[in-house]
């Protein structure tokens, strides 16, 4: 018997598990429309009214919205678009900028109250996203290299022995075409995925144990339940913004070596 049932006689604690992610339907017969679908859709409202606030009418000196989009857009462009496309910065910003944002509120959804699911971790949402980076990227390299070109530059890099690429090649190949598209999307599903279930487990021992099983010995733990779901929302906090560096990086760096091979 764990420690946690010890300290809550009577009925045993049962930590939260993957019934957290179980999507029924909100509407009866309407399959498709779950809780996860409906905040990504809410999402997409909010990034398009965000970013339609911010940059439909600039102003010279820009305010309020304005200039929170700015900042954004700034940052994108400088710690995501330039490091990896240079002089194509530009011309792609309008999908980085948009996947950043719609990937951070995506996360972000995890924290708001009464909503309190992040959309990214339902493995469906970070697959889709990432598989239209990957057909864009393969559709990149081919327009810009050739198809010949694209899969010789990915898979022969010059001036190694030749002996080399018998082995190298294959890994290059399965690298880019199948481990790189898979991670993209993984990386982020299984930060979400775990920092839900962290955050839901912590919340749970507080309230269990403060107002549900309140004992001489379970207050303590449901104190410390609190003070973890506090910090560890703050920190999740941070991983949300993370990740969406991070996956907006990740097409950016897909899309540089498609517009020019790498080696």
């Amino acid at each position: 018997m764990s420690t946690l049932t010890l300290l809550a006689p009577g009925d045993e604690f049962t930590p939260p598990g993957l019934e957290l992610f179980d999507a029924a339907p909100i509407v009866s017969g309407v399959a498709w429309l779950t809780k996860p679908v409906l905040l990504a859709l809410l999402s997409s409202i909010l990034v398009i009214g965000f970013c339609w606030s911010a940059f439909g009418n600039p102003k010279l000196v820009p305010r309020g919205v304005q200039n929170i989009g700015e900042m954004g857009y700034v940052f994108v462009r400088d710690q995501v678009a330039r490091p990896f496309l240079g002089k194509d910065a530009d011309r792609w910003m309008g999908l980085l900028l948009s996947m950043f944002f719609m990937v951070w509120v995506w996360n972000l959804m995890g924290v708001i109250p009464v909503l309190q699911f992040p959309v990214a971790s339902h493995i469906a949402f970070p697959i889709v996203l990432a598989l239209s980076v990957y057909i864009l990227k393969i559709y990149l390299g081919v327009k810009h290299q050739g198809a010949i070109g694209y899969f010789k530059n990915m898979m022969f890099p010059p001036g190694l022995p030749k002996p080399i690429y018998v082995l190298l090649a294959p890994i290059e190949l399965l690298s880019n075409m199948i481990i790189a598209p898979f991670t993209h999307a993984v990386r982020l599903f299984a930060n979400m995925f775990a920092g839900h279930i962290i955050l839901a487990f912590f919340s749970l021992v507080g309230f269990w144990f403060l107002f549900e099983k309140l004992t001489v010995f379970g207050a303590p733990l449901g104190a410390v339940g609190v003070i973890m779901t506090i910090a560890m929302t703050g920190f999740e906090m941070f991983i949300q913004f993370l990740q969406a560096f991070l996956f907006s990086m990740l097409a950016a760096m897909y899309i540089g070596n498609s517009l020019h091979a790498e080696h």
